[in-house]
């Protein structure tokens, strides 16, 4: 293989995929850090992070190996893609659940009312603001309701979320401007209230 400094992701990808295997090893430490800090970033937890972050690899291997990768130059475009939609993925399957302790605290946390359960009329107002909210998010366009999800439940920031949908800050604000508009839209035409 030539000096792997003067060879494109491109050449790596066809090299790799003619069965020349250290090709996914440069690829995979060119681009480790900023896929594993975008992953982490996301998930906030570095374990979790590391097995998707290989997951991320073995999906792009088995991509590339089933000729499902159509190069257009920008494997890390597609790559972190690809951790994008396991991240989505995971945080569908899975619910978190945080432990808690009462040692060493200032409060009481298993005597104070602020963090008792809410009662069942508290729960299901809860659930049906969700299940609203939900339904309002997925009723945006496409391009919308992308930026809303990665802004509000994945905590990213305008420039991430520009640079990982391929567009200018000034794009991705108007489209959370316009999700936001079309948002109030469906709350004043279907009468939903989301207050408790």
């Amino acid at each position: 293989m030539k000096s792997t400094v003067l060879v494109s992701d491109q050449q790596l990808v066809k090299n790799f995929v003619a069965g020349e295997a250290k090709a996914m090893d440069e690829l995979i430490a060119r681009h480790q850090r900023k896929l594993y800090n975008y992953i982490k970033n996301l998930v906030k937890d570095p374990t979790l992070a590391e097995d998707l972050f290989q997951d991320t690899f073995i999906k792009a291997i088995h991509s590339l190996k089933r000729g499902s990768y159509h190069d257009d130059g920008k494997f890390i475009a597609w790559i972190m893609r690809i951790a994008h939609n396991l991240v989505i993925d995971h945080f569908r399957k899975e619910k978190k659940y945080r432990e808690v302790s009462n040692e060493n605290g200032e409060i009481d946390l298993f005597n104070n009312a602020d963090l008792c359960d809410d009662t069942i009329e508290m729960e299901l107002s809860k659930m049906q603001i969700s299940k609203d909210l939900k339904n309002i998010v997925q009723a945006l366009p496409q391009e919308q309701r992308d930026i809303v999800i990665m802004r509000h439940y994945f905590d990213m920031s305008f420039k991430e979320i520009a640079e990982q949908t391929n567009v200018s800050i000034n794009t991705a604000l108007g489209r959370m401007r316009y999700a936001l508009i079309n948002m109030r839209k469906i709350i004043d035409n279907n009468k939903i209230s989301l207050s408790a």
